[in-house]
């Protein structure tokens, strides 16, 4: 991809989020249910219903309700829940920054499993060890993020209560940072026993969302070095007489890496998407738990953050595996 395709892209960044904007702004108010109904007492009156409904303009037409949200969206301004009764933009930063690091952790994990095994299988090739690398490469993929959180859960959590299960922190544990992204500012500022504190509980969200996409990072890298290890280049410095751990290492793995980047980056939306569940099965405080809430509790306000949200953090990686592939290939660098 050549630096005008990915200046293309930042340009169709401002219309994609107007129709993900619309689909869901529809779909809500096309979907049976009232948020109202789930959120009034029992014994009020038609005329609270009436006044709840005017508090969050769900008594306007539909396209009134569409222009009124977006304006405030351009001012910074995503509304108030319904079910937490606070402001949506505030919820989001409270939260995201815990899927974000989870996110992240997940993804170096997934990074370091992948390379690893793909350098086996390559190293292995042809001999019976690369059966075993591929059959345990299959195991990963086959089983999705959220079984293995379940797995991990009652393996580590249940059976050998080795770490914690649920939230993000103890509560006994005092944070007094300024920012929402403990992990990355505890470690910044010497805080080792917070971040410590902050792992024990992201280490098993973290593999169960590392563990598949690990996997894909093994197939995809594998399949690149065996390409890139057939090619005349490689042929001709092991006829040279370069061993083949050095050919592999400095020749072909650093042109095996950009399809694997490609392609691996798109795949890391799997990632991001798979935080909701397994945010909800270890009761990680993070936008993904909070998703199901907000579907849950019909929050129409929270719903339309959160999706915005998302479709910002796609749309920002796939960029930023796009920037990297071009960075990485010199054909498209001077292209």
């Amino acid at each position: 991809m050549r630096w005008g395709e990915i200046i293309r892209r930042l340009v169709l960044v401002p219309p994609t989020l107007f129709g993900v904007a619309v689909i869901v702004f529809v779909l809500l108010r096309v979907v049976p249910g009232d948020p109202i109904a789930m959120m009034i007492p029992p014994g009020a009156s038609e005329a609270d219903i009436v006044r709840l409904r005017a508090m969050y303009g769900l008594d306007q037409p539909i396209f009134h309700q569409f222009t009124i949200w977006l304006g405030q969206v351009a001012s910074g301004d995503f509304g108030r829940s319904i079910s937490i009764r606070q402001g949506v933009l505030d919820l989001l930063l409270t939260r995201l920054p815990a899927t974000l690091e989870l996110s992240l952790l997940a993804a170096m994990i997934a990074v370091a499993i992948g390379v690893l095994a793909a350098l086996a299988g390559i190293f292995s090739r042809g001999r019976r060890a690369e059966w075993a690398v591929d059959g345990a490469v299959g195991v990963l993929l086959a089983i999705p993020d959220f079984l293995w959180a379940l797995i991990l859960l009652l393996l580590f959590g249940v059976l050998i209560p080795l770490l914690p299960i649920s939230g993000r922190i103890d509560p006994q544990v005092e944070i007094n940072l300024r920012s929402n992204f403990y992990l990355i500012e505890s470690l910044l500022t010497g805080r080792f026993d917070i971040a410590y504190a902050l792992l024990h509980h992201m280490i098993l969200p973290a593999l169960a969302l590392a563990l598949p996409f690990a996997a894909i990072i093994a197939r995809l890298l594998k399949a690149s070095l065996a390409e890139a290890e057939d090619q005349d280049y490689a042929q001709i410095a092991r006829a040279r007489g370069y061993s083949r751990p050095s050919i592999l290492l400095h020749e072909v793995f650093p042109n095996a890496l950009i399809p694997t980047v490609a392609l691996g980056g798109v795949q890391a939306t799997l990632l991001l998407g798979g935080t909701v569940l397994v945010e909800r099965i270890f009761s990680y405080e993070g936008i993904g738990n909070m998703a199901i809430d907000a579907v849950i509790n019909r929050d129409f306000p929270l719903i339309q953050g959160l999706v915005l949200t998302f479709a910002v953090m796609f749309i920002a990686l796939n960029l930023i595996v796009d920037f990297v592939v071009a960075l990485l290939d010199p054909r498209l660098r001077h292209g």
